[in-house]
């Protein structure tokens, strides 16, 4: 009932676009300067980097924050492939400010010592978190969380991906059944369906906590466990592609997750920015 009434619904738009699978970058900014919403001089050099790197890929689309240091990132490879970048004002960093009772700091809603936000059960609910009782302190945390599921869900819709629940479905596509990724004896891959179309991949300069956040509603993991336990090192790379192997369902899976091979390769060392450790640099 729930497939047949969205492809239903969307049949027209379907029938437009018919699209195998969907990739979709984030690209965290480059070493900032906070001060003054852009980037440092290394932040240049790594988004200059970087720009080699991403004009080498089919990308769709390419979005970008409406912050300084965003647009900073995604100018060089703006420029090298003569694209632009749609703003989208909802990708901003989610910056709603806490104030933490333990140190005493007064920042973004993360950043917490573990004896803090560990302990708290909903601090580990994927839907509940914003009512721990450090988040209660701003109420835009809640209204703003469900503003980036919202707008996030309207966007890879734009490519045929439907939420149901806590999946998608790639509407309008024809069934797939894989049942597994290698052949009974485990040695030959088992072939994908390709088609005509290629797969749509868009690029999003955005920021470490709005790429937690997204990654967290895309494959529902709670937000806090993502901003503490994964680092995104500036202009780093965090790579999703839907999985469709059964039916219409789609879901969105990391391949990759705060890839920072172009700094490595170009002899650019990876900044330590919105981290408390050193940064492995091999």
């Amino acid at each position: 009932m729930v497939q047949s009434f969205w492809i239903t619904k969307y049949c027209r738009f379907a029938r437009k676009v018919w699209l195998i699978k969907m990739r979709i970058i984030f690209v965290r900014h480059g070493e900032p300067d906070y001060k003054n919403d852009t980037l440092t001089e290394k932040g240049k050099r790594e988004s200059n980097l970087l720009s080699e790197r991403i004009s080498k890929c089919e990308v769709t689309d390419f979005y970008c924050s409406p912050l300084g240091r965003a647009k900073a990132t995604a100018l060089p490879t703006l420029e090298k492939t003569g694209r632009s970048a749609e703003t989208l004002e909802w990708t901003q960093e989610f910056f709603y400010p806490i104030d933490d009772p333990v140190t005493g700091r007064h920042g973004v809603p993360w950043d917490l010592v573990p004896s803090f936000w560990s302990g708290d059960p909903l601090m580990l609910s994927q839907e509940d978190w914003v009512k721990a009782e450090i988040m209660r302190q701003n109420s835009d945390i809640p209204q703003k969380r469900d503003e980036v599921f919202r707008n996030l869900d309207k966007l890879v819709e734009k490519y045929g991906y439907v939420r149901d629940h806590n999946f998608y479905r790639a509407v309008g596509k024809k069934p797939v059944f894989i049942t597994s990724t290698t052949s009974p004896d485990n040695v030959e891959q088992v072939r994908h369906p390709s088609g005509s179309e290629k797969e749509p991949v868009i690029v999003i300069f955005c920021h470490l906590g709005a790429i937690c956040m997204m990654l967290s509603h895309l494959i529902n993991i709670p937000f806090p466990l993502l901003a503490h336990g994964f680092f995104l090192p500036p202009t780093s790379l965090t790579i999703l592609a839907t999985e469709e192997r059964w039916d219409n369902e789609a879901y969105f899976r990391v391949q990759s997750m705060g890839d920072v091979h172009h700094l490595l390769a170009g002899g650019e060392p990876v900044a330590q920015a919105g981290y408390f450790a050193s940064p492995f640099q091999s």
